[in-house]
């Protein structure tokens, strides 16, 4: 027989309706949750809280009233300012849970506070795929994004509040979305994935178990399953990021520098310039999305002094940092103006210094002189006449002499 919805949700408006009073006074805040999706059969819990907002108000006493139908009632239990009631649901849908608190031993009294939730039960097994990124042995990354190239971890996370499966085998179905399936008794899978691109991967799950009838009594095989779809966007990894551009400018010069970075866009960019490199942590930076591989970079500098321009790039896979030293001078001629004339000084002073080395050497040569003395006899009366040697003509000294015997009488 079908279940009458509609007197159902007529009859909780009804009783919704009944509680829509004005409340004692807007001093108590009262809030509600629940640990759905469960599966029919299973168990939920849903807690409600009652605080105070102002803190003049005395403890008091207080009931939690609830509406829960048509969900069954497992449990309940009550604290001063707390109530946790447990449920569970034999059909599929999404049921409200309500509740409302007013003074003990005052049922019909106007509620301090009222919440209302909403709980999910599904006939399949509820849990999540999560995927993460394992490089030597480590969890390195977590998301929908790995690289390529490294393990690939897909896991499958079973939400069983109450441990309704906890007698029961499962079996796992993978399908990569590639034309690769695999079967598996646990429940996660590894794949070395290489070929960049976006897939879904696919994954059945199917829970079996034995449990005693409740009209026959006897042994009977209870079986539950669950689709489980996830996307797995293969990316490649930010391995390097190279700064184009010069390490010197001066004040107030407009300097452009150029990023290439080796990665697959989307990329977030982050970047910042101080006094020294530092680590970029959270957004302390000026961040900047683009879609390509190069962003260019333009920075005037107010003050001279040693810079560091500190990067930091990721793509939902990798995250990876660069330095750029910077020196910014003063304004007026450029160092290397500096460096030239210096080297042209010393040029023309070892020039000059070879040029007078050499220029002394010639002058010495010149100023030589060589004498030719001539020993042999000559006639009296005939001595040289210094009057006929001409100009730049080499002088002979010749000096006479007169024989003496050896014995003179």
């Amino acid at each position: 027989m079908e279940f009458p919805w509609d007197q159902f949700f007529s009859l909780s408006r009804s009783l919704w309706m009944a509680t829509d009073l004005p409340l004692e006074h807007e001093a108590y805040g009262l809030e509600i949750t629940n640990n759905g999706p469960i599966t029919t059969g299973a168990q939920a819990t849903v807690q409600a809280t009652l605080s105070m907002k102002n803190e003049n108000i005395t403890s008091d006493l207080y009931h939690f009233n609830w509406i829960y139908a048509p969900l069954i009632l497992i449990e309940k239990s009550e604290q001063q300012l707390s109530s946790v009631i447990y449920v569970t649901g034999e059909f599929p849908g999404t049921f409200p849970v309500s509740v409302w608190v007013t003074h003990r031993n005052c049922w019909m009294c106007r509620p301090v506070a009222r919440n209302v939730t909403v709980l999910r039960v599904t006939e399949f097994i509820t849990g999540n795929l999560t995927i993460a990124q394992i490089e030597d042995s480590r969890v390195v990354t977590q998301g929908s994004s790995p690289s390529t190239g490294a393990v690939t971890r897909i896991s499958f996370c079973l939400h069983d509040p109450s441990h309704y499966f906890k007698s029961a085998s499962f079996v796992y179905n993978w399908d990569f979305g590639d034309g690769v399936y695999q079967m598996t008794k646990e429940p996660f899978v590894y794949c070395n994935c290489s070929s960049l691109g976006n897939r879904t991967v696919h994954l059945k799950v199917v829970a079996e178990w034995e449990q005693l009838g409740s009209i026959i009594h006897e042994r009977e095989i209870m079986q539950k399953t669950g689709d489980f779809t996830t996307a797995l966007e293969l990316l490649d990894a930010v391995k390097s990021i190279n700064v184009v551009g010069s390490r010197e400018t001066h004040v107030m010069e407009n300097l452009n520098l150029s990023l290439h970075i080796n990665g697959t866009p989307p990329l977030a960019l982050c970047w910042l310039i101080k006094s020294e490199c530092i680590p970029l942590e959270g957004d302390k930076c000026h961040l900047v999305e683009i879609s390509g591989s190069c962003y260019n970079l333009s920075h005037t500098f107010r003050d001279a002094g040693q810079y560091c321009l500190s990067i930091r790039v990721e793509n939902g896979v990798t995250m990876l940092q660069t330095y750029h030293g910077i020196k910014v001078w003063p304004t007026g001629i450029h160092p290397a103006f500096f460096v030239l004339l210096c080297i042209a000084l010393v040029s023309v002073m070892l020039l000059l210094v070879l040029y007078m080395t050499f220029r002394s050497n010639t002058q010495q040569k010149d100023l030589v002189e060589v004498a030719d003395f001539d020993f042999s006899p000559l006639p009296d009366g005939h001595l040289p006449n210094h009057s006929e040697s001409g100009c730049g003509q080499t002088s002979s000294l010749i000096l006479p002499f007169k024989t003496i015997d050896p014995v003179e009488e």
